[in-house]
Formats: structure tokens, sequence, C-alpha cells
């Protein structure tokens, strides 16, 4: 019976050995259960990191919104004056009467007499066509109640199309000719204008563009400067339309070509 409770105080007190008393981590380490403190402290100290490093990514990112909130929006212009390359001139002649078919041949005499005058200036038949004569009967549109002095107002138009526009502007100016010839040539005439046009815009494209950054680009310049900061990368960037217009209603063969881009730089400290 001694022998057997012998046996079960060395039994205890060999566990009591084994598992260690974890009343404190001095007590623990005093026992040798250095494991047991790691246990304790590795969660701790890992959740302690990663709120400090979450910590420093909220702060650079809130740096970094807030540099990147930091913006100056400008414009820039690029004008250009460019010669028309093509243009459209209708050659108007009225013919009136009371006979149709008296009317007919005479207007069929002016347009040969108009052809024959393009062409002795070196028009090619390929630059001009002849329009079918329009016809208005005075009596049947007589809204206004006035007898007319005569029935048929015939109109026919010879219209010309051609890239060679110092030779036709040339032309417009000996129009005296074919007046010398009674031809009644209109002029002014709102249904027929003289139309000239650019169309070679995809040629000056790029580099229009390419100046109108630049222009945006010295703008910013000067901003960054007298806000003291420095200019970064291009954040947005749009380009306007082009638009061609007259350069005035003199000189309607003189084209100004404009466009605008819109770019957004970053501004940095």
């Amino acid at each position: 019976m001694e022998k057997e409770n012998t046996m079960n105080a060395n039994s205890l007190g060999s566990q009591k050995q084994v598992g260690c008393c974890h009343t404190s981590d001095s007590e623990a380490v005093q026992c040798g259960c250095k494991s047991t403190v790691m246990r304790r402290w590795v969660p701790a100290f890992l959740i302690a990191l990663g709120i400090t490093l979450l910590g420093i990514f909220i702060y650079n990112g809130l740096s970094k919104f807030s540099a990147n909130s930091r913006v100056v929006t400008v414009r820039g212009l690029s004008e250009r004056e460019v010669n028309a390359n093509k243009v459209t001139w209708p050659i108007v002649s009225k013919q009136v009467g009371n006979d149709l078919t008296s009317i007919y041949k005479e207007v069929e005499a002016n347009n040969n007499a108009i052809v024959q005058f393009l062409k002795s200036n070196g028009i090619s038949d390929k630059e001009f066509s002849v329009n079918a004569p329009k016809v208005q009967d005075m009596q049947a549109d007589n809204y206004g109640g006035t007898q007319a002095p005569y029935r048929y107002n015939v109109t026919s138009v010879v219209v010309l199309t051609s890239d060679q526009v110092q030779k036709v502007n040339e032309l417009m100016s000996k129009q005296s000719e074919l007046i010398a010839k009674g031809i009644a040539i209109v002029a002014g005439d709102y249904n027929y204008q003289t139309l000239y046009e650019f169309t070679e815009l995809n040629k000056i494209k790029p580099d229009m563009v390419a100046d109108a950054t630049k222009n945006a680009r010295k703008a910013a310049q000067k901003f960054s400067e007298d806000s003291q900061s420095k200019l970064g990368k291009i954040k947005t960037a749009s380009q306007g339309q082009f638009s061609i217009e007259d350069r005035n209603q003199y000189t309607p063969y003189i084209k100004k070509v404009r466009v605008v881009s819109t770019i957004e730089y970053y501004l940095e400290d």
C-alpha cells in the first residue's frame, strides 16, 4: 500500500513537470516552457505588425491621392491660313420672253458660248457640266397680281468644278467678255453661290495637333511656375473639332483652319 502511494506521488510530480505551471509568463520561463510564451506573443506581434503596415499603406495612399488631385486644365490653340484647292463656280444666265422655242434656242447658243469661253481658257471637258434649264411660268406663278411683261423666265447653269483655283479666279474677272457677247451672266444669286473648299485637312492635321499640344503645355508650364509647382504628366487630353472658315468675306479662297486641344496636367511639389 505504501509502495503504491509512493508511485502515485512520483507520477503526479512527473506530470506537473511536463505540463509546467502556466500561472504567469515568468513561471513558464522558469519552468522551461518557452514554446508556450512564443505561442502567446507571436500572434499578437503579427497583428500589431499588420496594423502598422496597414496604417503606412493608408497614409501613402492618401498622400498619393492628394497629390493626384492637384491638376491644371489648359487649352492649346492652333490656327493656319491655307489656300482653297477646289472651287465650284456656277455660271448662271437668264433668258426671258413669251416664246419657249426661241428662248431655248437662245439658251443653247449662250451655253455654247460659255463652254467655248471655258475651253479657250484651259478648262477641260471633265471640269464642267451643263445643267438642264429651269423654266418659270410668270403667269402661273403670278402671286402678286401684277402682270409680268413676259411669260417665261428661263435660268441656265453651267457648273465649273476645278482644282485650278487661281485660273478660275482669273476667269471670273473676264466675265465681261461674255457680257459683251450679249450673255446675261447673273451674279450674287443666293441659290448659286461660288464655293471654295480646302480638301487636304488630313495633311496638316498632325502638325496642327502637335502645335496645339505645345501651346497648351506652355500655358500649363507658366501656371505651374506661378503656383510654385512642378508640371507633371498628362492626366487627360481631348482634341476639339477642326473648323475651316473663310478668312473674310472678301477673300473666300483663303481659308482659316482652327483647332483647340484641351489637356489636363498633374501638378507636383
